[in-house]
């Protein structure tokens, strides 16, 4: 468990080690580990960060994370990609980030933030800017699309468990048909989905915003996976179906014909 003192010695520490380490020239804390988030920390929230590299000079600085607080208390480091990184220490607190200059992060994504550290420039500050707005036009959802899409990813996910590819059928199943579903929710329901929700992940915090339904669509994962695609078909019709002319209810029909429902 983290306190909220132990969060906030981490977060002094980050600043610290980015202000001392030469080459690294900003820090922003993200979601609940910015001063915005602070309200929806518990004891399993992580530290979601940027730490900004003068520019051009990423590939130099990442092989080495020194700059990390309490290097004697970590106990794993690893790379998600080129510029992600994720860190765990004795307590299990995790760190998550992305590592990198201002222009690896061009296309990312952001939405409460903290700037701890900056340049003379306002780099971080700039680059969190340009980060919330595209993160405001993304968050944005297509119901119509979302679900023809959920009808799909059923269809081919049955089909590969039948054909005997039962963890790629999972993957259509249980990760894309949900995904798409929750989103097609979000947006067919928009004025039900509340300022707790992430923009980022439509899935994050659907619970509070939808708790009869996303208890429904968790409960549907425990089934077994044949099982599991039929119940989500059917909260799919249930929930989206009634009065929505845009539903696209002859595919329906037709998936539910084809796999024998």
């Amino acid at each position: 468990m983290t306190s909220a003192e132990r969060f906030e010695e981490l977060s002094a520490g980050l600043a610290a080690g980015v202000r001392d380490r030469e080459g690294l020239i900003g820090l922003a804390l993200l979601g609940s580990a910015s001063e915005a988030g602070r309200a929806r920390r518990d004891e399993w929230s992580d530290h979601d960060f940027f730490a900004l590299t003068a520019p051009g000079r990423g590939p130099e600085l990442r092989p080495d994370l020194s700059w990390l607080p309490e290097q004697d208390r970590l106990v794993l480091t690893a790379r998600e990609g080129e510029i992600g990184f994720a860190a765990i220490y004795d307590d299990g607190h995790v760190f998550e980030f992305a590592f990198s200059d201002a222009a690896e992060l061009a296309d990312a994504r952001g939405g409460d933030a903290t700037v701890l550290v900056d340049d003379d420039a306002g780099t971080t500050a700039a680059l969190l800017a340009q980060a919330g707005i595209r993160t405001a036009e993304a968050d944005e959802f297509d119901p119509v699309n979302d679900v023809r899409l959920v009808l799909v990813k059923l269809l081919i996910g049955v089909g590969r468990v039948r054909r005997g590819e039962v963890l790629n059928g999972n993957g259509f199943i249980r990760q894309w048909a949900v995904q798409l579903l929750v989103r097609a929710i979000r947006g067919r329901f928009a004025a039900a989905s509340s300022d707790l929700r992430d923009a980022n992940d439509p899935l994050r915090r659907f619970e509070r915003d939808f708790p009869a339904w996303g208890a429904e669509i968790a409960a549907s994962l425990d089934l077994p996976i044949e099982e599991s695609a039929y119940e989500l078909y059917r909260l799919t019709r249930r929930i989206l179906e009634p009065g929505w002319d845009e539903f696209p209810t002859r595919a329906a029909d037709v998936v539910a014909d084809r796999l024998g429902w």
